[in-house]
């Protein structure tokens, strides 16, 4: 399956996706036991993303003042290293938003950021934002 049809499955995975964030805490991490309720699909979609072999890993965090990870994926988005990822996603995402306001002015009210890539000399880092949560996923697109 190409990049481009699992951010298609991760931007339907995730809108429709319920999961309860106050269930997990900050160093919450995936271990495949089921630690939380998720949708069979978005557990499909998270599955999907672990098995590519050009993904690093995943992070789901969830959204608001104190961001937290819900789950991840990846050796990459363990311990303190997932730590800072999540804070970077966030300030990613929030620098593009505030920027996009600034910019598009009343005409494009309600408009918002759905997709972002990211690329590096080494990797490239895809994020979705929701409204209740952000995926990212890194991956190696010499793979």
């Amino acid at each position: 399956m190409a990049l481009g049809e699992i951010s298609t499955s991760m931007n339907t995975s995730l809108a429709s996706a319920s999961i309860d964030p106050s269930a997990s805490t900050a160093s919450s991490t995936h271990t495949g036991h089921g630690h939380s309720a998720m949708p069979a699909e978005l557990e499909q979609t998270l599955s999907m993303l672990s098995s590519h072999r050009s993904v690093l890993g995943y992070i789901l965090l969830s959204r608001g003042e104190q961001v937290s990870i819900i789950r991840h994926a990846g050796v990459v988005f363990e311990g303190e290293q997932g730590k800072k990822y999540a804070a970077v996603i966030r300030r990613i995402v929030e620098s593009v938003k505030a920027g996009l306001e600034e910019v598009s002015g009343e005409e494009n009210e309600g408009d918002s950021i759905r997709f972002m890539r990211i690329r590096t000399k080494r990797h490239e880092l895809m994020i979705l934002p929701d409204d209740r949560y952000l995926l990212a996923v890194l991956h190696d697109p010499a793979a």
